[in-house]
């Protein structure tokens, strides 16, 4: 086995195997209805219906078979946001129906990798470089259009932009402390604040549906990017206390959680576990 896509209860503290694969498979999505997983493999996007999850359902994505794994549904369920190279060589953000269809660009400038829908639906949040090799998160319409820097600078990395349920922040993680730790900022670019204070490299934070949590991936200490295959966490702060636990140890990294993963009902999240290539 290569990937084994994995349900965490917060309930229960156990974890449930829906889908084991030879495959290389990454970043679930869980659907709006509670009914199913989305994930990408090999530049395509699949459907894992938990009803009956030994399929693996494609997705058809038209020209696009170059997807990351940035990808994730509207808040609506309808349209399905991937981040794909196969047009312009570069990540580059395209919408088509969740059920399949011919992708529409969003984005104009590249490259752009998809992270976050706002809870209304009008907005998604991405990582982007531009200018002189400058990353920032940045923001535009969901249907297309201008974009806007939300924060950024020279030097930093930011990346994982991911919107709170009440729409008035994005988490992202940078190392523009000096150590990649998680941050949030209002949707105006203001208030910028760092979340995380430990010595672990910390990616990807996503606030649940509820409120009430911010999973995300914490690497040992010294890590360098955001590897694949090896020993990570996937630790949640409680809100609005702040306090910080570990949820799960497993072997991962990247394509574990790079994406929203919670449950509609923010009491699961889903997430990839990987298993040693030798």
């Amino acid at each position: 086995m290569r990937s084994s896509v994995e349900l965490f209860s917060l309930d229960s503290g156990e974890t449930t195997v829906v889908h084991r694969t030879d495959r290389l498979v990454e970043a679930p999505n869980w659907t709006p209805d509670g009914a199913a997983l989305i994930i990408n493999g090999d530049g395509r996007m699949f459907r894992i219906d938990l009803a009956a999850p030994d399929t693996l359902q494609e997705i058809d994505t038209g020209f696009a078979t170059g997807c990351n794994n940035d990808h994730g549904l509207s808040p609506d369920g309808g349209m399905l946001a991937i981040s794909d190279r196969t047009e312009t060589g570069k990540s580059c953000i395209y919408m088509l129906p969740a059920g399949g269809g011919a992708p529409r660009r969003i984005t104009k400038n590249v490259p752009s990798w998809w992270h976050g829908w706002s809870p209304d639906g009008q907005e998604i949040a991405y990582a982007a470089v531009r200018g002189d090799d400058r990353f920032g998160i940045w923001a535009c319409p969901a249907a297309g259009g201008e974009e806007r820097m939300v924060i950024g600078g020279d030097g930093p990395h930011y990346d994982g932009p991911d919107y709170t349920q009440d729409g008035e922040w994005i988490w992202f993680n940078s190392d523009r402390g000096g150590a990649m730790q998680l941050w949030r900022v209002r949707v105006d670019g203001t208030g910028a604040q760092q979340m995380t204070h430990d010595d672990r490299v910390n990616w990807f934070p996503h606030p649940s549906p509820d409120g009430r949590h911010v999973l995300y991936l914490a690497y040992p200490a010294g890590t360098t990017g955001h590897p694949r295959d090896l020993d990570v966490e996937l630790r949640l702060i409680e809100l609005p206390t702040g306090s910080n636990r570990t949820a799960l140890s497993l072997f991962g990294g990247q394509g574990t959680i790079n994406v929203p993963c919670w449950s509609p009902d923010g009491h699961r999240f889903a997430f990839v576990r990987y298993f040693p290539t030798t």
